[in-house]
C-alpha cells in the first residue's frame, strides 16, 4: 500500500475518537426522536467544522505544511460535494413522507454506514492504484465526464422510485405500511416487518455509494496517502448531518451550485491526468495542492454568490408523482394529491395531513397484509 503518515496508535485513536463522538452525539443529545431546530444544526455545525480545523492543525504540527493542505483540500472537496448530496437525502425523505423528528436517526444509521463504506472504497482505491498505475487515468477521465457532464446536461430531478435499494426492498421485505417511530424493525401480525423507515435508510445509503463515487476519486486527485484521504473523508461526512439540518429550507438558493462542483471535479481530473504525463507522451505537470486549494474554494464560492445574485427563473419546474409510495405506506391516502415540485435545485412536496402511529386514530390491521397485495396496490 501507499507509504502513510499515520500510524498504527494514531490510526487507532482516530477511530477511537470517532467512536466516541458519535456515542455522545447519539447517546447524550439525540436520544429520543425529536425534530431538530436551525439553531441546534447550526451549532453542531460549527462544532464539527471547528473540530475538523483542529485536527487539520495537528495534521500541519504532526506532518507539515504540505499535509496539512492536502487534508483541507480533501475537505473542502468532500464538504462541498455532500450538498448536492443533501438535495436526493430531501426528495428521498419528502417522498417518502418522513417525519422530521426521526430524520436524525435515519441519518445518523445512514452516516455510519457511509463511514463503513467509504473505508472499504478508500482501500480499494488506493490498491488499485498501488497495482495497476494506469487506474489513475480512469478515475481522471472518469471525473473529467461527471464534471463535463454537470457543466452541458440537465438532470436535475431525482426520482427516487427508481432508486435500486426502493425497488428491492418492496420486493424482498416483509413491510408494515405505516411508521413505527424511529423503529426499523418492529415485531407485528406474528413476524417481523421491516418498516418504511428502512427502506428510506437503504435509499439514503444506496444514494451515499452513487456519491461516494465521484468524492473519492476526487479526493485521490489531491492525496494518495489513506491517512489523510480517510480523515478528511470522515471529517467532512460527520458534518453532514448538522449540515442537512441547516440547509434543507435554503438549498434552493444555490441552483448554480452544480456548475461550480462540475468545473471542481473537471479540474481534479484534468490535474490527475496531467500529474501521471499522459502514459510519458507529456512531462508530468504538478500543481501545487495551495494552488488547487485556491481553484475549489474559489469555484464554489463564486457559484454560491452567482447563485444568490442572479437567481435562475422559477417558472421551469418538472413534477414528480409519488403516488407509488403512497401505495407501499397506507398514511399516504392513495387519492390524495400529493406531488414533488421540482424548481431547479428546489424540493416542494403538496400533502395532506396523515394519521402516524403515534396519533390517536386507531392502529391499522396488518394481518390482511403481504408482499403480493403491496405489490398489486403499486
Amino acid at each position: 500500500m501507499f507509504a502513510s503518515v499515520g500510524s498504527p496508535a494514531l490510526w487507532a485513536a482516530f477511530l477511537v475518537g470517532i467512536g466516541v463522538l458519535l456515542a455522545i452525539d447519539l447517546g447524550l443529545f439525540h436520544r429520543k426522536a425529536r425534530t431538530v431546530t436551525t439553531r441546534e444544526a447550526l451549532t453542531w455545525s460549527v462544532v464539527w467544522v471547528l473540530l475538523s480545523l483542529s485536527f487539520n492543525g495537528l495534521v500541519y504540527l504532526w506532518f507539515g505544511q504540505e499535509r496539512a493542505l492536502e487534508f483541507l483540500s480533501a475537505y473542502v472537496i468532500e464538504k462541498s460535494l455532500s450538498v448536492d448530496n443533501l438535495f436526493v437525502f430531501i426528495v428521498i425523505f419528502r417522498y417518502m413522507d418522513v417525519r422530521a423528528s426521526v430524520m436524525h436517526r435515519v441519518l445518523f444509521a445512514g452516516i455510519v454506514g457511509a463511514l463503513v463504506l467509504r473505508g472499504v472504497f478508500i482501500v480499494v482505491g488506493i490498491g488499485l492504484i498501488e497495482t495497476f498505475s494506469w487506474t489513475l487515468y480512469i478515475f481522471g477521465g472518469f471525473l473529467l465526464f461527471t464534471g463535463v457532464r454537470l457543466l452541458f446536461t440537465d438532470e436535475d430531478q431525482v426520482d427516487p422510485s427508481g432508486n435500486f435499494a426502493y425497488r428491492l426492498a418492496r420486493r424482498v421485505l416483509p413491510l408494515t405500511r405505516r411508521y413505527h417511530g424511529s423503529r426499523f424493525f418492529v415485531h407485528d401480525a406474528g413476524r417481523w416487518r421491516a418498516t418504511p423507515l428502512l427502506i428510506v435508510l437503504l435509499m439514503i445509503e444506496t444514494s451515499d455509494v452513487v456519491f461516494a463515487l465521484d468524492s473519492i476519486p476526487a479526493v485521490f486527485g489531491i492525496s494518495r496517502d489513506p491517512f489523510i484521504v480517510f480523515t478528511s473523508n470522515v471529517c467532512a461526512v460527520l458534518g453532514l448531518r448538522a449540515m442537512f439540518f441547516l440547509l434543507q429550507n435554503v438549498l434552493d438558493k444555490f441552483a448554480y451550485l452544480k456548475y461550480g462542483l462540475g468545473l471542481v471535479l473537471a479540474y481534479i481530473g484534468a490535474k490527475m491526468i496531467l500529474a501521471e504525463g499522459l502514459f510519458g507522451v507529456l512531462a508530468p505537470v504538478h500543481i501545487p495542492i495551495g494552488i488547487s486549494l485556491g481553484i475549489v474554494a474559489g469555484l464554489i464560492s463564486a457559484s454560491m454568490v452567482v447563485s444568490l445574485l442572479a437567481p435562475p427563473d422559477p417558472s421551469h419546474q418538472e413534477v414528480l408523482d409519488n403516488t407509488e409510495a403512497a401505495s407501499l405506506i397506507a398514511e399516504i391516502p392513495a387519492d390524495a394529491s400529493i406531488t414533488t415540485t421540482y424548481t431547479d435545485a428546489s424540493v416542494v412536496v403538496h400533502k395532506t395531513k396523515v394519521p402516524r402511529d403515534d396519533d390517536d386514530s386507531a392502529p391499522l390491521d396488518l394481518s390482511s397484509v403481504d408482499a403480493a397485495s403491496v405489490e398489486e396496490l403499486s
